[in-house]
């Protein structure tokens, strides 16, 4: 089974806009590491983090790296991303480096740039808010229009997108939905 690491920046966009439960899309476990959890202050995501883990829609971590027991995977991650502190991306870029010792399938949801070239670097999949929003449409678990909506609602609500990548967010929507 697929671990897929969910990064705070996915999870604040998702939640401000209400809908983390488009991360149940994914054939996988999302997994939230404990130091990423911290980072998700604002609301409404937090408290929708939350909700998510009670429910089950999202796992919390209790492997090993993020709870410091696997210190060469995290001095790894602090080397490979430039960091002196176990943050939620030395966390997440640990657990990738775990999930390939152990030949498991990885990925990673993130909007944080560093974090994805990294990843992407170690060979896991990445994806990031659009992607799931594109995911979601993919799957019929939200219409384009829907899928539309969600990508003005996440522009309003905090997700950087300059207006060319919005655009590009739209196209990838409707491409979703006629396939």
């Amino acid at each position: 089974m697929t671990m897929i690491f969910a990064d705070a920046t996915v999870l604040i966009a998702l939640g401000n806009a209400s809908r983390l439960d488009l991360l149940s899309v994914f054939n996988g476990s999302v997994v939230v590491v404990e130091p990423v959890q911290s980072e998700v202050t604002t609301e409404p995501a937090a408290s929708g983090l939350r909700t998510s883990l009670d429910t089950g829609t999202i796992e919390r971590s209790d492997l090993p790296n993020a709870s410091g027991k696997a210190p060469e995977a995290s001095t790894t991650a602090k080397e490979l991303l430039g960091e002196e502190t176990t943050n939620g991306d030395v966390a997440i870029i640990g657990e990738v480096l775990r999930q390939q010792q152990k030949d498991g399938a990885v990925a990673v949801l993130s909007d944080d740039r560093r974090v994805r070239r990294v990843a992407e670097g170690l060979g896991a999949t990445v994806t990031g808010t659009i992607g799931v929003v594109v995911r979601a449409v993919s799957d019929d678990e939200l219409t384009g229009t829907e899928g539309k909506q969600l990508v003005e609602r996440l522009d309003e609500r905090g997700l950087h997108m300059t207006g060319e990548l919005r655009q590009r967010a739209i196209e990838l929507v409707e491409d979703a939905a006629e396939n």
